[in-house]
């Protein structure tokens, strides 16, 4: 009897043994968090294989939807498995402020003047520059729409539009298509004047909107014919060109911004985070990525790299830029929460 116990207790204690080994494997595991998609593939092709290749790092990759309050639960419970995440702009000045990020070490990361200044933040690190645009099908219109107020215009372009549902890019694109130039846009809408106007010529559409929750949804919906005009995100329009899609973007009116990488508070593998940044921050490696998808990098010699076909198709390039609207991420962090509750009341109706 006491050598049985003896064994079950030999057993238990090594199963133990290897269960808290396999834990503290896991835990070493470097996991970068970004939303996936067609950009996720180009993440890891440019980023992820090579940096894992070249440091023997055990990187795991993963993806989610901006869900903000995972990261706060992580930060508040103390237990935090995602250690790099991929942030857009309002979330990160957001996750500053309440200290879900870490601030970045701009003197032991050494990459702060190879970067354009809006990658350099306090919490993080530019990653790549996007835009929303208007594409449409080139095949389903006879003529090319040039602006928002022709994207409004729903009797020389019949059929769907489809908008983010949501009020960050649809109440500017709104604005802009009442006649707001772009440079005027936030402060119109600043005033309550202004989001009553955004509001209103809204509703002039709400009958002709298909309403898209994901960026893989406007390019989709462009092939299948469901809406023969959306805003969308350039890259994942670029991705459907490259797949022999017959869809065009207009640039006038664009808006763009950044997204970053920012390390979570608490993170075990902050050293290896500073690593892979400053490795994905490198001119050659960024090239590498806006070759797999067309957002514009964030080191100024890596666009030197491209060939000039790609390079034109960058919301970096300069062509692209005349028109454009740089998000006001300051804007979305003082108006964004009243914004979207007035915009959700408004598309329930």
């Amino acid at each position: 009897m006491k050598l049985k116990n003896k064994t079950a207790k030999h057993l238990l204690t090594g199963s133990l043994l290897a269960a808290s080994l396999a834990m503290a494997g896991s835990a070493q595991a470097f996991t970068v968090i970004s939303f996936g998609g067609a950009n996720g593939d180009a993440l890891q092709e440019a980023y992820y294989t090579p940096f894992a290749s070249s440091t023997g790092t055990d990187l795991t990759p993963g993806d989610y939807n901006g869900e903000f309050a995972r990261i706060r639960a992580m930060v508040e419970t103390g237990n935090v498995s995602w250690d790099l995440v991929e942030v857009e702009s309002p979330e990160l000045i957001r996750g500053c402020f309440e200290g879900l990020f870490e601030p970045i070490d701009w003197e032991k990361l050494g990459i702060k003047d190879q970067l354009i200044s809006p990658a350099v933040t306090e919490c993080g690190v530019g990653m790549f520059v996007w835009s929303t645009v208007l594409a449409y099908d080139a095949d389903r219109l006879e003529k090319a729409p040039q602006s928002w107020a022709d994207f409004w215009n729903v009797e020389e372009f019949p059929g769907k539009r489809g908008l983010r549902r949501g009020a960050k890019f649809t109440l500017e694109f709104a604005l802009m298509a009442d006649g707001v130039p772009a440079n005027e846009v936030y402060d119109v809408l600043a005033t309550p004047a202004g989001v009553d106007r955004a509001f209103a010529k809204l509703e002039e559409i709400q009958d002709h909107i298909q309403w898209w929750e994901a960026g893989a949804q406007p390019p989709q919906w462009l092939v299948a014919g469901d809406v023969v005009m959306s805003s969308a995100y350039n890259g994942r329009i670029a991705v459907a060109q490259e797949e022999g899609r017959n869809l065009a973007i207009n640039w006038s009116g664009s808006v763009y911004d950044l997204d970053y990488w920012a390390i979570v508070q608490g993170s075990n593998n902050a050293d290896t985070a500073y690593d892979f940044i400053r490795f994905a921050s490198q001119p050659e490696n960024q090239a590498e990525y806006s070759k797999r998808i067309p957002y514009g990098p964030v080191t100024p010699e890596a666009l030197a790299q491209l060939p000039e076909d790609q390079a034109m198709r960058m919301p970096t390039n300069e062509t692209n830029l005349e028109g454009a609207l740089a998000v006001n991420t300051e804007f979305w962090v003082d108006y964004g929460e009243e914004l979207e509750q007035r915009f959700n009341s408004w598309a329930s109706q």
